[in-house]
Formats: C-alpha cells, structure tokens, sequence
C-alpha cells in the first residue's frame, strides 16, 4: 500500500468519524469466511457498516477527527473491524445475536452519541440502551397520557354538565 493510499484511507475514515455519531470497534479475528460473510450480510440487513481496518490507519483517523477519542487507543490491537449505524444499540444487538452460535465478534470498544464504553462487558447494557427515537417515542407517551386524562374527563362530564345547565335553566323558567 503506497504511502497516499493510506492517507486516503485515513481521509475517509476521519471524515466517517466526524458525520457519524455512533460507531463500534469489535475483533472478528478466528471467523472464518462463512462466518464473516454471514456478519457482514447481517450487518448490511440492519443498515450497519462493517469494514476491517489497519490500527495504525484507524489510530491516525480518530487523531485527526473531530472529537476525543484517546481512550480507543488502548484497544487498538490485534484484528480491528469498525462498524458504523444510526442506531445506537443495532451494532450491540447484533454482535449479541450472532455470539449465540460463535464466540466472536469481540467489542473492543463503541462510541455512541459522545459516550465511550470501552470492553466486551458492556455488550449487553449496550444492547439495551434505546434510540432517540424511542426515547422520543416514549416521551410523547408520557405527555399524551394526562391530555388523554383530561379531555376523556371533559368529554365524560360533558352530559353531566349539560344536564345541569338544562336543569338550573328550567327551574329559572318557572
């Protein structure tokens, strides 16, 4: 690999740093084809990016990227694979899934919207955190509920109400 190949790799790779939010480094090392052609076809299925990249290359990446990332630096060994999503917890899910038949891949680390977890024990508090969406999902929920309250309230007392209104304006009448 010539010397501006790999600044170009290192271009693209900081600039892929920079646009996304979310990305996990994980080691595929010991799969053997079927299995890493398996990953990755069940990567591309849930809008996951997997690629293998040199440590050196990914290390000079995320010193020129936009951000801090030093603590990624001490798992930068061995066979590294960078994984990139929009969801935060998708790469999590899916090295739990595919681990019920492999023992790999391993999570070295995953960046998640400016939060480093670094460790393969954090897989499946990983795997549990829900996407903005959700989260956003549930907030309406919470915020729906007392108006749902009220305007059932109003709408249950309505006849009520209006019973009483008819009645005081028939007893005035007489």
């Amino acid at each position: 690999m010539t010397r501006q190949e790999k600044e170009e790799i290192v271009k693209s790779l900081s600039e892929r740093l920079n646009e996304n939010s979310i990305f996990y480094l994980a080691d595929i090392s010991e799969l053997n084809a079927e299995s890493s052609t398996k990953l990755r076809r069940l990567a591309h299925k849930r809008e996951i990016s997997l690629n293998v990249v040199k440590n050196t290359l990914l290390r000079k990446a995320l010193e020129e990227a936009e951000g801090s990332y030093e603590e990624f630096y001490e798992v930068l060994k061995g066979n590294t694979s960078i994984m990139f999503a929009e969801i935060g917890n998708a790469p999590a899910k899916l090295i739990k899934e595919f681990r019920k038949n492999s023992s790999r891949p391993i999570l070295k680390g995953a960046y998640i919207e400016e939060a480093i977890y670094i460790g393969d024990d954090k897989v499946e508090a990983l795997s549990q955190i829900k996407s903005k969406e959700e989260v956003i999902a549930d907030i309406i929920a919470l915020l729906q509920s007392p108006a749902k309250n009220v305007v059932s309230a109003l709408q249950s007392g309505g006849g009520t109400l209006a019973g009483i209104i008819k009645t005081l304006s028939e007893r005035e009448a007489k």
